[in-house]
C-alpha cells in the first residue's frame, strides 16, 4: 500500500491540490501530520478528489504514523539535497526513484511543510531521500508541482513488473544485511562519527537498491565470512 504523507500543511488549499494530484495517478491514501484546519477550500481545490480529502488519516507526528502504519519503506523529499559532507541528505532524483524502487509492503512518500520542508530529525526517519533538480534562481517547488513530477516518474512505467521466478528481498532480509554490515564496521575500530556515517551510507544504499532474495542470501553469506576472517585475525 502506498501512502502520500503531507507533514504539517499550512494551507487548506494545498491539501486539496495534493489530493487532486494524487487521484490523477490513482493514489487515494492521504496522511496528514498535524495539519491546519480542513476547510471548504480543501474540498473545493480537490475537485473530483474530495473523497481523498474526506478519507485522509491524521496523526500528530511523522514518527507515530510510521510506527503505527508499519511502514516498510519511507521515502522523504527535500528541496535542499546534501553532498559528501551531509550524508543524511544525499538524495536521488525522481527518475532514479522510478527506475529502482519496487513497491513491496507499506510505502510512505513524504512531503514536508510548504515553508521549510522536512526537518533533519524527520529526514533521519526516511530510508530514501528524493530531490528534484531545479534552477538555483528559484530552487523550491510548490508541493503539488513536486508531487506531480515524482508521481509521474514513479508510475510512468506502470505500477508493477511481475517477473516469473523472481522473489524480491523482503524488508527483514535487507535489515539483516544492514545488521551484518554495522557489526563489521564496529569491528574495524573506526572513530564513532566515522562508524555512524559509514553505517548510514550502507543503510541508504541497501534500502534504495533493488535486491532479489537470492542476492540478499549471497551477500549475507559473504558478510558472514568477512566477520569470521576479522575474528580469526584478532
Amino acid at each position: 500500500m502506498i501512502y502520500i504523507v503531507f507533514v504539517e500543511p499550512e494551507s487548506p488549499g494545498n491539501i486539496g491540490f495534493l489530493a487532486r494530484t494524487m487521484k490523477n495517478f490513482g493514489l487515494t491514501n492521504l496522511v496528514l501530520i498535524n495539519p491546519c484546519e480542513l476547510k471548504n477550500e480543501s474540498y473545493f481545490q480537490a475537485v473530483h478528489a474530495r473523497d481523498v480529502v474526506h478519507n485522509a488519516q491524521i496523526y500528530d507526528t511523522l514518527e507515530n504514523f510510521l510506527n503505527i502504519a508499519k511502514i516498510d519503506s519511507a521515502i522523504g523529499t527535500t528541496g535542499t539535497a546534501g553532498g559528501s559532507y551531509n550524508v543524511a541528505r544525499i538524495a536521488i532524483t525522481p527518475e532514479e526513484l522510478g527506475d529502482s524502487i519496487k513497491y513491496q509492503g507499506n510505502v510512505a512518500l513524504i512531503f514536508g511543510r510548504e515553508g521549510n520542508g522536512l526537518s533533519n530529525q524527520e529526514i533521519s526517519l526516511c530510508d530514501i531521500i528524493v530531490s528534484i533538480p531545479t534552477h538555483e534562481y528559484y530552487p523550491i517547488l510548490n508541493i503539488t508541482h513536486a508531487a506531480a513530477i515524482i508521481f509521474y516518474e514513479v508510475f510512468k512505467r506502470e505500477k508493477s513488473y511481475p517477473i516469473d521466478g523472481l522473489e524480491i528481498a523482503t524488508k527483514a532480509e535487507k535489515e539483516s544485511l544492514i545488521i551484518y554490515i554495522e557489526d563489521i564496521i564496529q569491528k574495524l575500530g573506526y572513530p564513532h562519527h566515522k562508524s555512524r556515517n559509514a553505517s548510514l551510507v550502507f543503510k541508504r544504499i541497501i534500502e534504495r537498491a533493488f535486491i532479489s532474495g537470492r542476492e540478499a542470501h549471497t551477500m549475507k553469506g559473504t558478510l558472514r565470512r568477512i566477520k569470521i576472517r576479522i575474528k580469526e585475525k584478532k
